[in-house]
């Protein structure tokens, strides 16, 4: 449902919602708000600027999530480090790359080398 934002036509009678704009989830069917729910006050429908954001997905990001979280599941820590290190590499995604720094824990690589890594990727 749409988001719609009203203000107080009067501000001397408003109440301090709708003195200024307040929002209302409502039906695209529904009637405009003639009134201020809080104080009954007039009210009247503003033109509002488009909040909305398009975000384009990774192509291929949920089948590498999926392949990580399999292997995983098996156990093959480093498999998943290996294929989670080198998308994180390519996406730039940190969380990625600190999850491939404890499954290559996990997989028991040495703290020192993990360490290293870390840093060299987050400089």
């Amino acid at each position: 449902m749409p988001i719609y934002e009203y203000e107080a036509c009067d501000l001397e009678r408003a109440c301090a919602r709708c003195r200024r704009a307040f929002e209302v989830l409502q039906s695209m069917k529904d009637p405009p708000l003639e009134r201020c729910p809080a104080c009954g006050a007039p009210v009247r429908k503003l033109v509002s600027r488009c909040r909305a954001s398009v975000v384009e997905p990774d192509e291929g990001r949920g089948e590498v999530e999926t392949r990580i979280k399999e292997y995983e599941q098996q156990g093959l820590w480093s498999h998943a480090a290996e294929l989670a290190d080198t998308h994180a590499a390519k996406a730039g995604d940190d969380a990625l790359k600190m999850r491939a720094i404890d499954d290559y824990r996990k997989a028991g690589y040495p703290l020192e080398t993990l360490e290293k890594h870390a840093k060299s990727e987050t400089e």
